[in-house]
């Protein structure tokens, strides 16, 4: 097989954050979209994170974590709790690393 043939353009998915703290705490599942393939730089970036260096954790992870219309959730006025930050990016990961 050619690898063209499983070259396609990203799709918007829906992830759903729905374990018993979140259920818990939010009395509801969460839901956030991102997009199925990332741009390599974005790739690229996420993979060689350095946690220390935030600025640049900020601008890789507001670009993954969309909205249903695939905008971005987190800018610099609006963030999301630590805690569910931090299980956003986890689930993004786990779906890049399949």
């Amino acid at each position: 097989m050619k690898l063209k043939e499983i070259a396609h353009k990203p799709q918007l998915i829906e992830i759903t954050l729905d374990d018993k703290e979140i259920v818990e705490r939010f009395g509801d599942v969460l839901t956030f979209h991102t997009y199925d393939r990332q741009p390599l730089d974005v790739f690229m970036n996420l993979v060689s994170m350095d946690q220390q260096d935030q600025a640049k954790m900020f601008g890789v992870v507001r670009q993954l974590i969309l909205d249903e219309n695939g905008k971005e959730i987190v800018s610099a006025d609006t963030m999301l709790p630590g805690h569910v930050l931090l299980k956003c990016v986890t689930k993004i990961v786990e779906l890049l690393g399949k």
